[in-house]
């Protein structure tokens, strides 16, 4: 049974998996990984093999491996990849700049207040730093 010969439409595949993500919460913050901004980045090949890499709200994190495997299954329930791969990011600090507007909107109604605006007093605005 191969089916190797089907184009994998990979535009249709992606979206249905960041739909799915989007039922994925972070264990720091209860907004799910999509809307967190959370997902750095996502690669289908065209055998339909995923690459995902997703990022970390809290580094150290001890739940990693039940998100990596949350993220895998969800993705293999979406999609009939033959093959995923989870990637988590360690080195790309998270803040709530990365989120999106419904992201904020469900943290400032759980919580009654906007987490960007809060960062932004207590950190100042995000440089990006200056990688060579």
């Amino acid at each position: 049974m191969s089916h190797s010969n089907a184009q994998v439409n990979k535009e249709e595949w992606k979206a249905k998996i960041m739909d799915a993500l989007t039922q994925v919460y972070d264990p720091e913050i209860p907004v799910d990984i999509v809307n967190l901004g959370l997902i750095y980045d996502l690669k289908i090949e065209d055998d339909g093999k995923v690459y995902i890499k997703i990022g970390l709200t809290a580094p150290g994190c001890p739940v990693i491996d039940d998100l990596v495997y949350t993220v895998d299954a969800v993705i293999r329930e979406s999609v009939p990849a033959p093959d995923v791969k989870v990637d988590v990011d360690m080195e790309t600090q998270w803040n709530p700049m990365k989120m999106s507007a419904q992201g904020r909107e469900k943290f400032k109604k759980m919580y009654g207040y906007d987490i960007v605006e809060m960062w932004v007093q207590t950190y100042g605005m995000p440089i990006e730093e200056q990688r060579a």
